[in-house]
């Protein structure tokens, strides 16, 4: 793995534990310009936000076009803690990322390599390049901690 990889992966760590600590389901994202410039960072909003799309990839979308004046986010990198679903893998092959770097996989809804390859057909107008693994065993435990907590308070 990359040191700057791990290095990046951390900051959306340090999201997904801050969404963490509002009750948001703890995945964090950050998207990285081509001189390494962090160009925004966010963890999941859904509940925070009352919207279904304020998923941590998502927000970083928008925020990165905003900053850039530009929806296409060409020669970027999004770091994301967990594998993008499938609403997400989309955008970010809409948004024409050059590169996702991803921590654990989502057996049951990830898009890029476990259910679906999203962002990287032949059926699509853009491909993008996909590393996993980096720091996934840090990731997995923010989720399985995270939901751990939340079964054992149901059966208090």
């Amino acid at each position: 793995m990359f040191e700057q990889d791990k290095f990046w992966m951390r900051k959306a760590i340090d999201a997904a534990t801050a969404a963490r600590g509002l009750e948001e389901v703890p995945i964090g994202a950050c998207l990285v310009d081509k001189n390494g410039e962090l160009l925004a960072v966010a963890g999941n909003r859904t509940i925070t936000a009352s919207d279904p799309t304020a998923h941590a990839e998502i927000l970083v979308l928008r925020e990165a076009a905003a900053k850039i004046g530009n929806y296409r986010l060409t020669e970027t990198a999004l770091y994301t803690t967990i594998e993008p679903c499938a609403m997400c893998a989309g955008a970010l092959v809409h948004a024409r990322i050059e590169r996702l770097i991803f921590g654990a996989h989502d057996e049951r809804f990830g898009a890029v390599e476990s259910v679906f390859q999203l962002c990287n057909t032949s059926s699509l107008n853009h491909q993008i390049e996909i590393t996993s693994g980096v720091l996934a065993e840090d990731c997995r435990k923010l989720m399985q901690d995270f939901f751990r907590a939340r079964r054992n308070a149901k059966s208090i």
